[in-house]
C-alpha cells in the first residue's frame, strides 16, 4: 500500500519531525514567559478562549501536513528537469542567495494572500485572533501550505537545491514567531531591514491605513522597495474586518471557503461566480450576501467573548493537552505509520480539537439549570481559569 505524502521531510517540504517536536516546548516556554510578564505588567494581551483556539489551529496544522502535502513534488521535478544550474549546498554563497530568494518568494506569496480571495480564504485563519501575542504566531490555516508553493517553484529552475529549500523556508517561518507580541517596542535601526514586531503589528492591524501592509517574512526591505511599507503609529486594533465570532479551529479553517461558496452561488452569470474566487476580499459585486454580524471596524466594537463555567474551560484544556500530547506522539510515529492508521490517528487528534472549540463557543455541556453565567468584560476572560 502507498503512503500518504509527509509534512515532516524534505520528499514533501515541512519540517522535520525532530525539529517540531523540538520548537514545541521551545514555543510553548517562550509563551509561557510572555504570560507571566503580561500579567506582571497588568496586561490583558492573553485570553483564554482566544489563546486555546490559536494553539489548536497550529496543532490541527502540522496534523495535516504530516497526513498529505505534495507540493514539493513540483519541485523536485522542475529541479531534476528544468533547473538552469545547481547550486552547491556546501557554498555559504548558495545559502545566502537562497535565503534572500526564499524572503523574496515569500513576501509575493504572502502579498498576493491579501488580494486573491481564494488564496485569502487560506490565510485568513492567522488574522482572525483579535488579540496579538505569542500564541497567535501558531495560529495557522490548514491548508495554506499548498497554495504557497507554487510561489516558490521558480526557485526550482533556479538551481535550488530542495533541501536547501526548506531549511531555509523553515528558518523564515521560525523567525516569525518572536514578532507576534506587544512586549517589543521599536528597534533603531534594524527597523530599517527586518521585520520587527512593530511592523508585523501593522500587518495584524485592521485599520484602514493598516490593511494588506507589511507583508515580509524576515526582511522588510521588500516592503519598502514595492509600496506596502506602513511604520506603526497608532496602536492597531487585531483581528479581520468581518470577525469569525468563533473560538473553534474547525470553523475557523471551513467558515472562510463557505462564505466564499455563497458569494459564488449568488452571483447570477458563470463568469461572476468564477471571478468571485480571484477578486480581493474587499471586492462586493450587487449580488453578494450581506455581511454576517458586526464589523471589527464598527465604532464600539466588542471583542468576541463567550463567558464558559470554569468545569468546562478546565476540560477544554484537558481535552487540548490530551490532543497536544497526542500530536506530538503522532508526529514522533508518522514516518514509520502504514496509511490506515496514520489517518486514523489524524482524524482523532482532529476531532478532539473540534471538540475544544465546541467546548469554547458554547453548543455542548450546556450549563445546569438555574445557573447563571457570568457576562464577559470588553477586555474579555483572563488566560488563567477562575
Amino acid at each position: 500500500m502507498s503512503r500518504p505524502l509527509r509534512g515532516g521531510s524534505v520528499e514533501d517540504g515541512g519540517m522535520s519531525p525532530s525539529l517540531i517536536l523540538f520548537a514545541v516546548p521551545a514555543f510553548f516556554a517562550l509563551i509561557g514567559v510572555e504570560l507571566w510578564l503580561c500579567r506582571r505588567r497588568g496586561r490583558r494581551d492573553y485570553r483564554f478562549s482566544d489563546a486555546l483556539a490559536n494553539l489548536s489551529c497550529g496543532v490541527g496544522q502540522q496534523v495535516i501536513v504530516t497526513v498529505v502535502s505534495g507540493g514539493v513534488l513540483v519541485y523536485l521535478f522542475l529541479f531534476e528537469r528544468a533547473a538552469l544550474v545547481r547550486l552547491s549546498p556546501g557554498a555559504v554563497s548558495s545559502w545566502l542567495a537562497c535565503f534572500v530568494a526564499v524572503d523574496f518568494c515569500y513576501y509575493w506569496a504572502h502579498r498576493a494572500s491579501h488580494r486573491v480571495n481564494f488564496l485569502w480564504a487560506a490565510h485568513v485563519v492567522h488574522h482572525q485572533s483579535e488579540d496579538y501575542n505569542l500564541s497567535v504566531a501558531l495560529r495557522q490555516s490548514w491548508v495554506q501550505r499548498a497554495f504557497f508553493w507554487p510561489f516558490f517553484w521558480p526557485l526550482a529552475v533556479l538551481g535550488f537545491p530542495p533541501a536547501m529549500l526548506v531549511t531555509t523556508y523553515t528558518l523564515n517561518i521560525l523567525y516569525q514567531f518572536w514578532i507576534h507580541t506587544q512586549l517589543v517596542d521599536r528597534l533603531g535601526p534594524l527597523e530599517w531591514v527586518l521585520n520587527t514586531p512593530s511592523h508585523h503589528r501593522v500587518h495584524h492591524g485592521v485599520d484602514p491605513e493598516y490593511l494588506d501592509r507589511n507583508h515580509g517574512g524576515v526582511l522588510i526591505v521588500w516592503d519598502r522597495l514595492f509600496g506596502t511599507f506602513c511604520a506603526e503609529e497608532a496602536p492597531p486594533r487585531y483581528g479581520v474586518v468581518q470577525p469569525l465570532a468563533s473560538f473553534s479551529a474547525l470553523r475557523a479553517n471551513v467558515d472562510p471557503w463557505r462564505k466564499l461558496a455563497r458569494m459564488a452561488a449568488a452571483e447570477p452569470r458563470l463568469s461572476g461566480k468564477l471571478l468571485v474566487w480571484l477578486r480581493p476580499p474587499d471586492f462586493r459585486s450587487g449580488a453578494a450576501p450581506p455581511e454576517e454580524g458586526p464589523l471589527r471596524t464598527d465604532p464600539g466594537y466588542v471583542l468576541h467573548d463567550v463567558a464558559r463555567p470554569l468545569r468546562v474551560r478546565a476540560l477544554a484544556a484537558a481535552l487540548f493537552l490530551a490532543a497536544l500530547l497526542g500530536a506530538i506522539a503522532f508526529l514522533g510515529a508518522a514516518p514509520g505509520l502504514a496509511a490506515g492508521p496514520l489517518w486514523a490517528a489524524a482524524a482523532l487528534i482532529l476531532a478532539a480539537l473540534a471538540a475544544v472549540g465546541a467546548l469554547l463557543d458554547g453548543r455542548s455541556l450546556p450549563e445546569p439549570r438555574g445557573a447563571t453565567a457570568p457576562a464577559s468584560s470588553p477586555k474579555g476572560l483572563p488566560i488563567s481559569p477562575g
